[in-house]
């Protein structure tokens, strides 16, 4: 096999698609392939063979808005990119997440002919279900990162496989507890709670102030109990230090390093989003908060199609995690919650995190070639 030629088409919308696509890259070349790939990344999958048709920050926008403006230019690019792919005729392309742009390359290619696999399935369990047809027409196999989303895949007849998650790998070189508290100055002969209020705006406005509540009753109740608050930027940093004011002893505010504040405690509170799969995958008992604007609930409860919101429940297909959602995230309500998970209920959770991280398994990147390479049959 040492010497043969893989001719891959591959784009990749921003940085996190960037590092997932180098590291399939790195994985097919190590198995022996000379790789001719060309498409749309960044400098890490440059770093590992990329010839890039445009910089990766031409693809990254977010919100709603911008992306209308710039619509003009990202048309032309995904035109370009489908004629570039082509004329290329690789033995495949593959789309790295950015669904909203990626599947609509994918479905101009397979229909002459180009086989196509999508990396990271969309959240079709959540809401959007109806993207699953868009799906149908564009995506030969999808690389799937968590077990549970294959069955939606199957019953559309999506050829579809887990590849593992990259996480799993990842925090397998985390540091130790100790050393990180000590890094960060946390007392060693404390329980510390990590508290993770989010890391937008809105998201620190809406759940801080109960959590900072929640942290008070805590305070009252355990009085060995330390706070690790990890805030994602400056401004997150000034908005968290203002709203703890004079009340800061017992606390210590980090400039972010969520995932290393998680490590450094025995137990998290968290806002509901991807940070509460590293939790589980650090095997940090948790309870699951999340408060938005009365009127931007309104329209998502009526989209979210999934019974839980916190993944390591949409996992285990039940609530192992304590989930409470706006009216029902008081104060009151989180400290019992939490006041569970740092006593009786901690080892029931890791027991069942255990089983879920076995489910998903490790090895993204060598799963991730070895599916990509039964699909161009080299």
């Amino acid at each position: 096999m040492a010497g043969k030629s893989l001719r891959l088409g591959i784009c990749a919308g921003e940085t996190s698609g960037d590092i997932l696509g180098a590291a399939v890259l790195r994985a097919l070349s190590g198995h022996g392939y000379d790789l001719q790939v060309d498409g749309i990344g960044g400098e890490q999958m440059m770093a590992a063979g990329l010839h890039t048709l445009y910089p990766i920050d031409r693809l990254a926008v977010m919100g709603l808005i911008e992306p209308l403006k710039r619509l003009p230019e990202l048309l032309r690019i995904r035109r370009e990119l489908v004629a570039q792919q082509r004329a290329n005729a690789p033995q495949c392309f593959v789309g790295v997440d950015s669904p909203d742009f990626n599947l609509g390359v994918e479905q101009r290619l397979r229909a002459v002919g180009i086989p196509t696999a999508h990396l990271v399935s969309p959240s079709v369990w959540a809401w959007r279900q109806g993207r699953i047809r868009r799906i149908q027409q564009s995506v030969d196999k999808m690389l799937c990162l968590l077990p549970f989303e294959i069955k939606i895949y199957e019953e559309a007849g999506i050829d579809a496989v887990c590849v593992g998650h990259p996480l799993v790998d990842e925090l397998q070189s985390m540091p130790t507890r100790d050393h990180l508290r000590l890094e960060f100055g946390l007392p060693l002969d404390h329980t510390c709670l990590a508290v993770l209020p989010g890391s937008r705006e809105a998201e620190v406005r809406h759940l801080m102030p109960i959590f900072l509540e929640t942290m008070r009753l805590l305070q009252q109740r355990h009085r060995t109990l330390h706070f690790v608050i990890p805030a994602a930027d400056a401004s997150r940093r000034a908005e968290i230090e203002a709203l703890l004011g004079d009340h800061s002893e017992g606390v210590t505010v980090i400039s972010g390093r969520g995932r290393d504040a998680m490590q450094a405690s025995d137990a998290v509170l968290i806002a509901s989003g991807t940070a509460t799969l590293e939790a589980m995958l650090l095997r940090k008992p948790m309870v699951i908060a999340y408060r938005m604007a009365a009127a931007s609930w309104m329209v998502l409860s009526r989209m979210v199609t999934s019974t839980h919101v916190g993944l390591p429940n949409i996992l285990a297909g039940r609530e192992i995690v304590p989930e409470l959602l706006q009216q029902a995230a008081t104060p009151e309500r989180l400290a019992e919650a939490v006041g569970r998970v740092l006593g009786a209920d901690a080892e029931q959770q890791i027991q069942r995190f255990d089983e879920l991280a076995d489910q998903i398994g490790g090895n993204f990147a060598a799963r991730s070639a070895e599916a990509l390479l039964e699909l161009t049959g080299a």
